[in-house]
């Protein structure tokens, strides 16, 4: 009789279910465990001040004292960084002004509120009691509203407003730019300075200079030469007794305030510059602290996300500090 072949022996399916289950059991154990384990907090964002007090040195910059000079006020000194890229002709003549004395004993002239701090000579329209302009200085110079795009380290804003297709900075100073055109200009943003004019446009030399004090008053943008920026000082500025009804202009001459002297750093001794740094635009620092400018942690309840080429100026530091200078 012959026998039938013996079928291969196969795992039973309660054994196999039973094998099935521990190994997803095991699976969901340590997935547990995983899970068990406490996620790493999120760092919180880093404030303005933590940014630059992190900051290495390499992402600050000395003043060019070639193009930089103190006016020396009875309240104290006025820094102020000449923008030669944009105006070369306005701060040559500014720089042969200083260096000729001319500053020296003059004085503030006009306080307008919310607007602009004006100096120079009280004296200017009378041709017979002006001062003379040194012999190095020239009395006619053509407007330089605007420079050429092209070569300058422009590091530009995200955001943009409708006084200029494009913002950004450039070395110390805020910037409108317009590719179509090729042509960049100075902002007129709070502790801009400007050399005042009268109707005609050429009619400027930096014999008369003016600081904004107010909200940035950006109608002048391209209609009068900018020629730097306040670094340190504004408050010795924007601080003194506003002038009368006449576009702020002092109504009697003894009420200006006199003009001690004022100096390029490059003929000041090494001991009495001022020791400034200033933030490089184009710095990782500076990125890092727009941003946070921009995103507003902490105290803020809206965050508004943008910021405006006003707003965001680079920041000077005493020299070799983690400290922002006012």
């Amino acid at each position: 009789m012959q026998t039938r072949p013996s079928r291969p022996r196969f795992i039973g399916a309660p054994i196999a279910t039973a094998l099935l289950l521990s190994g997803l059991l095991g699976m969901a154990g340590a997935a547990s465990a995983k899970d068990a384990e406490p996620a790493a907090k999120p760092q919180p964002p880093r404030s303005a001040a933590e940014i630059l007090a992190q900051s290495p040195a390499s992402d600050w910059q000395a003043l060019d004292p070639e193009n930089t000079l103190q006016m020396d006020l009875p309240q104290g000194p006025v820094v102020i960084a000449l923008a030669a890229r944009f105006a070369p002709r306005h701060a040559a003549n500014i720089r042969a002004l200083v260096r000729g004395g001319y500053f020296d004993g003059l004085a503030v002239l006009r306080v307008q509120d919310g607007f602009v701090t004006q100096w120079g000579d009280p004296n200017a329209g009378a041709p017979e009691r002006a001062r003379a302009l040194p012999a190095a200085a020239s009395a006619k110079l053509p407007a330089e509203f605007s420079a050429a795009l092209a070569g300058l380290p422009f590091t530009a804003l995200k955001e943009t407003d409708g006084w200029a297709p494009v913002n950004g900075y450039v070395d110390a100073f805020p910037v409108g730019a317009d590719p179509k055109t090729g042509r960049a200009w100075l902002a007129h943003c709070y502790g801009m300075v400007g050399a005042g004019r009268g109707n005609e446009a050429d009619s400027s030399n930096g014999s008369s200079l003016y600081a904004v004090i107010g909200h940035a008053p950006r109608a002048l943008d391209l209609n009068i030469t900018t020629v730097g920026r306040v670094l340190k000082g504004i408050e010795n500025l924007s601080s003194l007794p506003r002038g009368g009804a006449n576009m702020g202009f002092y109504d009697k001459p003894d009420q200006g305030l006199g003009i001690q002297r004022v100096r390029m750093l490059a003929e000041m001794p090494e001991a009495e510059r001022p020791a400034l740094e200033l933030l490089r635009p184009d710095s990782t620092t500076f990125a890092a602290l727009q941003d946070a400018r921009r995103n507003r942690t902490g105290w803020s309840v809206y965050n508004p996300g943008r910021i405006e080429l006003c707003t965001g100026l680079p920041p000077t530091r005493a020299a070799g500090s983690t400290r922002r200078s006012p």
